[in-house]
């Protein structure tokens, strides 16, 4: 029998819509792993199988911002209440490190809990936040929502959708998810852009008035700042310890001091980036990564 031609035509456009409609999410039950990414573009959250990661004994001169993100983890962990995190202040000072270091801890230590999931949203991808949340919400385990080096211009209205994480519209937040955010900003905008427009208008000033509240959202700010002398040479000889790179200590230290000179700042990434060169020198693979 054939085909009539208006079949053919309503045949057709359906499988052209078909091939447009955006792809339902996901909901995964999160069993391949305890590390993902998030990619909005499929959607979907890809498993990491090694986690770019330092120990939590190899972060010094940080023990109290350790023992206060640990803590509040493992509430989450735990199905407690706990609160949302902002770690910021200096470049190279361990935020994102102290992250990944306690989401180990928590999921190893002697209550064999295993059940926190890290899920890493890139800066650029905080407008899909929604479409998470909606994955995430679905998922039986607890989960720790991760965004690196957060900030916002002037111009940037993705701030909005991060509310929905904080305090939540008309769902709120889901309650097996915490968000934790890393920045160089107290108030993840530059302070004089803050100023220049508060100064502008009223209105404007409102706009600003509302990003610079975002960070009051967080229930826990952490501060990180520079590190001392002493605190640096620590970081550097705990990292060659591990390592086992075969040094002298007071070669060592001076070769760390003339590294930290060259590069203007001492800081725990400078201090990696050391023992990276030297444990390159020495033929010597690296057991961890930061």
């Amino acid at each position: 029998m054939t085909e009539h031609p208006l079949a053919k035509t309503l045949n057709a456009v359906a499988s052209a819509l078909e091939r447009i409609a955006p792809r339902k999410p996901s909901n995964p039950t999160l069993t391949d792993g305890d590390a993902y990414v998030w990619h909005p573009e499929a959607p979907e959250l890809f498993p990491v199988e090694n986690v770019n990661r330092v120990p939590l004994s190899l972060l010094k001169g940080i023990d109290r911002q350790a023992k206060t993100l640990l803590e509040n983890t493992r509430q989450h962990a735990n199905g407690y209440p706990a609160n949302n995190v902002l770690l910021w202040g200096a470049r190279g000072t361990g935020k994102s490190s102290l992250i990944k270091a306690v989401h180990a801890v928590v999921n190893e230590d002697e209550l064999g809990n295993d059940n926190l999931v890290l899920v890493e949203i890139h800066r650029e991808d905080i407008p899909t936040l929604p479409k998470l949340l909606y994955i995430l919400r679905g998922a039986k385990r607890q989960c720790l929502l991760f965004c690196d080096d957060l900030s916002f211009e002037g111009d940037d209205d993705s701030y909005k959708a991060l509310k929905a994480v904080l305090e939540g519209g008309l769902e709120g937040r889901p309650p097996n998810v915490l968000f934790y955010a890393t920045s160089n900003r107290r108030h993840l905008m530059a302070r004089d852009m803050i100023e220049n427009e508060s100064e502008t208008n009223i209105h404007r000033g409102e706009t600003t008035e509302e990003k610079v509240s975002l960070s009051d959202r967080f229930g826990l700010w952490l501060g990180f700042h520079h590190i001392d002398q002493d605190t640096f040479l620590e970081i550097v000889e705990a990292y060659a310890e591990d390592l086992n790179i075969d040094i002298p200590v007071k070669e060592l230290r001076a070769l760390a001091t003339e590294w930290a000179l060259t590069r203007g700042a001492r800081s725990g990434r400078v201090a990696w980036q050391f023992i990276q060169n030297q444990a390159g020198r020495l033929g010597i693979t690296n057991k961890s990564s930061c």
